[in-house]
Order: structure tokens, then sequence, then C-alpha cells
């Protein structure tokens, strides 16, 4: 049985899928989730962070959360991640991105943090900003690969940034690095290689999709077929395939993420293929808005998107689409324009988990 966590406006939508029914629960309310990690070794240990309203922990599968990070000096979270190769005592090292932009990380399971200081005094970090409100910036995304334990975390808006030594020393973005990437991406089976998912190639055409094979010192366009709609959000791979991605797309922030303007879509890309749009079965791009991608934990030819339209799964690599039936409130379908859009999907195998 999969479990979904649904990282919604006003709070954590968590389904269990058991293929003839749905149990669904609330939480978090009023506290607008969006960013969920479980930990790989203790996969019932989850972590959730909110818009204002701190981190939270559940150590059974998502049913409870508790609130922790209380010594994180901000209560904006904007990423969490947990390692896949580093474990102390019986956790994975969790790692947690905040607004204003600073990076920390727990070898406790929350129980305490330490910030990388390091990351502050980066010369670029003067120049970082989120332009809906210049005067901030946060961590958009934080990804680990799993080869070598490399580090990168990507800022919204400024740089991509990363560490070789486990954060005691950070190198800083350079010409031609990722300027805005809402998602970075390493499959375990592709070493070396990094996709960036950017807004860049609104801007800067050709930038939509950035790729390093060379551990992000050097990056290259990978964005054919994604002229009409330059501005990215989500990206996700097959379980077991590097080379099948998916993409979330539309042509500027606008039509991203403000439910009356909405206008998305979705596009896939086989090996050097260019990118294709996909929409057999997804609801009409006008309406949309920008949708969060994963794959199947064990299905390797299944993937998930999640938009303001409903829960949707495709069961053959991204080429066609099914709406879950999950119960879906008025309100996801109109959220309110003046909100940030934050969102994010989280899809486990409750199997596994027990």
């Amino acid at each position: 049985m999969n479990r979904y966590f649904l990282c919604m406006p006003d709070e954590l939508v968590v389904v269990d899928d058991h293929k003839t029914s749905y149990d669904i629960q609330y939480h978090l309310h009023d506290k607008q989730p969006t960013c969920i990690a479980f930990d790989p070794f203790l996969p019932n240990r989850l972590y959730c962070g909110t818009d204002g309203q701190g981190l939270w922990v559940s150590d059974d599968g998502g049913d409870h959360w508790e609130s922790t990070g209380a010594e994180i000096s901000s209560s904006i979270f904007t990423s969490v991640s947990v390692s896949l190769t580093r474990k102390i005592g019986d956790y994975g090292v969790v790692y947690a991105g905040t607004e204003l932009s600073a990076l920390f990380y727990s070898e406790d399971g929350g129980q305490s943090w330490h910030e990388w200081s390091a990351v502050r005094s980066l010369p670029s970090y003067s120049r970082w900003s989120f332009p809906p409100i210049p005067d901030t910036h946060n961590v958009r995304m934080i990804a680990e690969d799993p080869a070598n334990g490399y580090i990168y975390a990507s800022i919204e808006a400024g740089a991509v940034i990363r560490t070789q030594n486990g954060g005691a020393e950070w190198q800083d973005t350079k010409e031609g690095d990722p300027i805005d990437a809402h998602t970075l991406l390493i499959h375990p089976q592709a070493p070396k290689r990094i996709y960036a998912a950017c807004s860049d190639g609104v801007g800067f055409p050709g930038r939509s999709v950035l790729v390093s094979r060379d551990h992000g010192e050097t990056w290259a366009h990978d964005s054919k077929g994604l002229e009409q709609h330059p501005y990215l959000f989500s990206m996700t791979a097959g379980i077991h395939d590097p080379d099948t991605l998916l993409v979330s797309a539309s042509s500027d922030a606008k039509t991203a993420y403000v439910a009356p303007f909405a206008n998305s879509f979705i596009y896939r890309k086989v090996g050097n293929q260019p990118w294709q749009q996909v929409h057999k079965g997804l609801p009409p791009a006008e309406g949309t808005m920008i949708s969060n991608l994963t794959a199947d934990p064990n299905e390797p030819d299944t993937f998930y998107a999640l938009n303001n339209r409903g829960l949707y799964c495709s069961a053959d690599k991204g080429m066609t689409w099914t709406a879950l039936p999950v119960d879906w409130k008025e309100k996801y379908l109109n959220p309110d324009p003046n909100r940030r859009h934050r969102s994010a999907l989280l899809v486990i195998s409750k199997e596994f988990n027990s």
C-alpha cells in the first residue's frame, strides 16, 4: 500500500491507497506545509516544514505530528531532506533550509540542530533575492549525491552552492551555474550527473533545464522542446531509470502559481530526445497550477503529479495519466492568489515502512 503526503495550502493531507478505496487524514491545519521528507533508515520517521509554523516530526508514518527544531532562528522552512548514506546512531542526517537562506543539519533526528554558518559568508550571499519579495531569499532545495556524499543547495534566487566535505566548506556559485533552480535531481544510477529545473529559461532562452556531468563544475543546456514553456518547477526520474525524465512547466511564474491565470503543462524526455508535452488524462492546462512530480518508490514505470485539480498517476512512464479518486476540497481548486505558492508531494510504501 502506498501512502501519499500532499502539502496543500492550509494542511497536510495524508492518503492511504488501498487500490479500491482511499483513507484520508488531515494534519497541520492552517500551518501551510511546504516540504516533506522521510528517513530511509527509520522510514516511519518523517519531517515536514511549514511557512511560518516551524518544523514538525512524525514517528508513526504520519499519523501524528509534533513540533521540533525550536532553536532554528527562522520559522519558515523551505526545504528538508534526509541523507541516503549518512547515519548517526539510529537516524539519518537531516538537512533543512529556511528563509532567509540558512542551512542546518541534525544528527539526532531533529532533537538538536547545527547551522552551516559558512553559507552566510559566501560572496554571492548579498546578491541573493526572491523576486516577489526582493529583500528576502530562501533555500529552495537540498540534494545529496549518494555516490560520494556531496551536498547541493539551490537558492531562490541566485545560486546553486555545494560542499564536498560534509559542510565544512561551501563552494559558491559561478558564472554559468543555475540562478533559480526549483528542483535539483540526482539519480543514484547516474553518478556525477545533476539536473536543475529552473526559471532561468524565461530570461535566458535555453536555460530551463541545465545538466552537469561533473559534480556541478560545469553546466550545459538540455532544454530542446521547452521553448514555449520555459518556466520549470518540479522534476523527477524513474526510480530505476535515470534517463526517463518529467518536468512541470509554464510560460512564467504568474501562469504557474496564480490560480486565476494558471496555465501549466507536463513534459517528458527519454534519453537524448527533445522534451515532449504529455496531456492524455491530465486536466486542461488552463486553470491548472504547476504540478509537483514524483516517482513511485516500488513501481519502475509509475509517476505521480499533484496540482490544484487533484492527484494524478501514470503507470506508463508518464505518457498517459489517470486522476486518483481522492476527495478534493473546493479550496484546493482555487487557492488564495495572495498567498505564496508552497506545495510538495511525497509517496512512500507503507509495507516498507512497517
